[in-house]
């Protein structure tokens, strides 16, 4: 096809690569918003640790010691176990199976990650129908 194909008149291009849309991969597996919140845990468990252990042992530099170390082990252990769980599934697989978790194990946060669109019942369905 030429370039002149591909543009419609209105200016869109009719054509475009399926993997343009995609997130990409950034380290060991991981999206760059996954990347982040891998830190972010990761931070936060280093800083829960590192505050206790800096004033048991009377040293300040503990704490930032700390927040890298779980930092580096979070993405390389993070990323290790998100890859394995995200293999073979959609790129959507993970926000949703996350938004399930939240609207199943604690409803009142459902509304601010919207899991209160999703649908959560289970059990047979039936289309109501009688057999004739």
């Amino acid at each position: 096809m030429s370039s002149a194909e591909l543009i419609q008149a209105d200016g869109t291009v009719t054509f475009l690569p399926h993997r343009l849309n995609h997130h990409p991969v950034v380290v060991r597996g991981l999206s760059a918003d996954e990347l982040w919140i891998c830190c972010g845990l990761s931070a936060t468990l280093g800083l829960t640790v590192g505050v206790p252990l800096a004033s048991l042992l009377s040293t300040i530099a503990l704490v930032p010691t700390c927040i890298v170390a779980t930092i580096a082990l979070g993405i390389y252990v993070g990323g290790g176990i998100l890859r394995r769980q995200k293999r073979g599934r959609p790129d959507t697989w993970l926000y949703r199976h996350l938004q399930w978790w939240l609207a199943s194990r604690y409803p009142l946060l459902a509304g601010w990650v919207g899991g209160h669109t999703l649908i959560t019942r289970s059990g047979a369905w039936s289309v109501r129908r009688e057999a004739r």
